[in-house]
C-alpha cells in the first residue's frame, strides 16, 4: 500500500513539474534587432534565406557557411554585407543550433528568397517594442519610464493625473454654478 501511495505521489509531482515548466515565459525582446519581424516576444535565431544565414539573437552573432565549415562571427563577411536586413525575410527558428540541421530549414524556407512582406519591429508602433534600444520610439518609451520610475510602463499616472484635472475641473464648475 505504501508503495501506491509513494508512486502516486511522485506521479502527481512529476505533472505538476511539467505543468510548471510549460508555463514560464521567456521574452527577449530588448535583444531582437529592430529590423526583425513583429509578433514575437521571444526568438533564438533568424534563419535568413536571402542569404542562406541565421542570425542568433541572444549572442547577437551570425552563422554562415563558408569554405566548407559554419562560421560564426558578429559581422557578416564582405560576401554577404551588402544583404539588405530591413526587408528580407527572417524566419523565426527557436532552436539553439538550427545551422545543425541547415538542409531542414534551407529546404522549407528556400521560397522565402525574396519575399518582403514582413513588418519589421522598426516601423511598429506597439509599445512593448519600444523596449529595443534602437526603435525610433525608444526614447519616449524611457521618458515615460522615468516619469513614474517604471511603473505601470507610465501609462497609469499619465491617465490618472488626467482623471484627477478633469474631476477638478468639474468640482470648480458645479462650485462657480
Amino acid at each position: 500500500m505504501r508503495y501506491y501511495f509513494v508512486l502516486i505521489v511522485a506521479l502527481c509531482l512529476f505533472g505538476i513539474s511539467n505543468k510548471l515548466d510549460a508555463q514560464v515565459n521567456v521574452i527577449n525582446l530588448e535583444s531582437q534587432p529592430i529590423w526583425g519581424p513583429t509578433g514575437y516576444d521571444y526568438v533564438e535565431n533568424y534563419y535568413l534565406p536571402d542569404i542562406d544565414a541565421y542570425y542568433n539573437v541572444p549572442q547577437h552573432r551570425y552563422y554562415y557557411y563558408n569554405n566548407g565549415n559554419w562560421r560564426n562571427s558578429t559581422y557578416l563577411p564582405s560576401s554577404l554585407i551588402n544583404h539588405d536586413y530591413y526587408n528580407s525575410y527572417k524566419v523565426v527558428v527557436n532552436e539553439k543550433e538550427p545551422w545543425r540541421n541547415h538542409k531542414k530549414y534551407r529546404d522549407k524556407y528556400f521560397s522565402y528568397k525574396g519575399r518582403y512582406d514582413q513588418q519589421r519591429i522598426y516601423d511598429s508602433n506597439d509599445e512593448k517594442y519600444f523596449v529595443i534600444k534602437n526603435h525610433p520610439q525608444h526614447q519616449y518609451w524611457l521618458k515615460k519610464q522615468n516619469h513614474d520610475n517604471g511603473k505601470h510602463k507610465g501609462w497609469y499616472k499619465e491617465n490618472e493625473s488626467k482623471k484627477v484635472q478633469r474631476d477638478n475641473q468639474k468640482k470648480s464648475k458645479g462650485k462657480n454654478n
